[in-house]
């Protein structure tokens, strides 16, 4: 058993591809529409679906935005340098909401990141 994908509701997908894509450096790995049901559905991801967990991005067409809710937590993603990965992806138009440094409590070194639709991303140092 492994983890296929984490499925994210959004609001704009092309802004959210173009955020995960090229804010953050995932690849699209797939894109279906389903006219029936009014949604689509994006796989991205930072390698292919048969070796690694990915993100799924649904789009409902007829919803603009989604409530976070108090039981999400974050995506996590772990990085080489997270100093260097924060300004990376402020230089891309990315917002940090944490910045990089030491964990409250602990040395790991971490930040955060939000999407255009609100979701938090972790960036993590390589555990030591």
């Amino acid at each position: 058993m492994r983890i296929l994908h984490t499925m994210l509701r959004v609001g704009d997908l092309e802004k959210s591809v173009a955020f995960y894509t090229e804010v953050l450096g995932m690849t699209l790995l797939r894109r279906k529409d389903y006219p029936e049901g009014r949604f689509t559905n994006v796989f991205v991801g930072y390698g292919n679906e048969a070796d690694h967990a990915v993100l799924e991005l649904t789009w409902n067409w007829d919803t603009s935005s989604y409530d976070l809710g108090s039981g999400y937590g974050h995506i996590a993603i772990e990085v080489h340098d997270v100093y260097l990965a924060c300004e990376q992806i402020r230089q891309a138009g990315g917002k940090i909401v944490r910045e990089a440094g030491p964990m409250k409590h602990g040395t790991r070194v971490l930040a955060f990141v939000e999407d255009p639709d609100g979701y938090r991303i972790e960036l993590l140092s390589a555990l030591a």
